[in-house]
């Protein structure tokens, strides 16, 4: 019994065909990580304008999100998605260094 072997061209067809559909799937899980992140960060602000209506953002967005989103953000999955954000970053100030400490009330 003689096994037809598939041609260069034809198994470089179908890789890249694999690689077409791997790229698909990986764009989607994007999208979705992006998604979940934004109703992530959407939440927590909603959650401040209901529950404190006086909140100050001294330091810039950016710190503040890293202030916050740590003790707003309860599963870890949710903490991995803004692994990027929430380290401290050299040129913005934390809680610890922010002028007199007045933001980190």
């Amino acid at each position: 019994m003689a096994v037809a072997r598939k041609t260069i061209g034809e198994r470089l067809a179908q890789l890249e065909a694999q690689r077409k559909t791997l790229q698909i799937r990986l764009s989607k899980q994007e999208r979705a990580i992006d998604t979940r992140r934004k109703v992530l960060i959407g939440a927590l602000v909603l959650h401040r304008l209901e529950h404190d209506r006086e909140v100050h953002i001294g330091g810039g967005l950016a710190a503040w999100l890293r202030s916050e989103l740590p003790k707003f953000l309860t599963r870890d999955g949710d903490r991995d998605l803004f692994d990027d954000l929430l380290k401290p970053q050299g040129n913005e100030p934390t809680i610890g260094n922010i002028g007199n400490g007045s933001a980190a009330s």
